[in-house]
């Protein structure tokens, strides 16, 4: 059930629907010769698009994702295992045999220097099927470090959870099952605030190491002009807002 309103709430509160629907429905006021209501909403409509197009908005939006990320990875600790979150796969450009990293890659390859250093003795890949014919996502992780030179033995794959609450219960089987005490997460950082509420809703508490940021500094960047790739950043930004309260909601993730 919770996979399900997950899934249509990402859908339903994607910022498009706010210039879509009042541009929409403006242009059929215009038809039925209400002008005023009209004109209204399809400014309305132009002015969401707009503001969320600007990238003084959309860097500041991703900023505030990744400001609340913090590492409290212990240098000094050699970890029993280290947990990876999918979301580094690209589905549509995968095939069976060859599989297409996403923008979140920088979760395998740092999670890999942790494996070769001796950072950590074991990890666990999480991530379930992505695509109809495919292999999991876990699967292709597993794949990625072993071709790597990991060692099998210590890549625990975990190939059923769709999402980051199923990330966090299915890792914390695993993790009991075989003893582990000193655990570290890596994910993306705007993403490690609802992955760490998420493990902490199942009991766990592990060292957090965020990774792959975008945005460290929203002054930095030279444009001014709306462009629509910045809309699509405005739009995953507070896309992960709203998947964060819906966790909290719903209690799959705890502050």
């Amino acid at each position: 059930m919770f996979f399900v309103l997950s899934k249509t709430l990402d859908v339903v509160l994607d910022p498009w629907w706010w210039v879509f629907v009042p541009v929409l429905v403006g242009a059929w006021a215009l038809f039925r010769a209400k002008r005023r209501l009209g004109v209204g909403l399809m400014a309305v409509g132009l002015l969401v698009f707009i503001t969320l197009s600007l990238p003084s908005v959309a860097n500041r939006l991703w900023h505030q994702l990744e400001r609340d990320a913090v590492s409290t990875m212990r240098p000094e600790v050699t970890y029993d295992v280290v947990v990876l979150l999918g979301g580094t796969v690209s589905f549509q450009g995968a095939t069976k045999d060859t599989v297409a990293w996403g923008d979140n890659v920088e979760r395998l390859t740092v999670t890999f220097d942790l494996l070769r250093t001796g950072k950590a003795r074991t990890v666990i890949v999480s991530g379930g099927q992505g695509g109809e014919g495919l292999p999991t996502e876990a699967s292709y992780l597993a794949q990625q470090l072993e071709a790597w030179g990991i060692e099998k033995d210590r890549i625990l794959i975990e190939p059923e959870a769709r999402n980051t609450a199923e990330n966090a219960q299915r890792s914390k089987a695993l993790i009991e099952a075989r003893g582990f005490t000193s655990v570290l997460m890596v994910t993306s950082a705007f993403h490690m605030p609802r992955a760490r509420g998420c493990f902490r809703a199942v009991g766990l508490d592990p060292d957090l190491l965020p990774v792959d940021y975008r945005v460290r500094a929203p002054e930095a960047d030279s444009h001014w002009l709306p462009r629509a790739g910045y809309f699509d950043r405005s739009a995953e930004a507070l896309r992960e807002r709203f998947g964060r309260l819906t966790y909290r909601v719903t209690g799959k993730a705890k502050p």
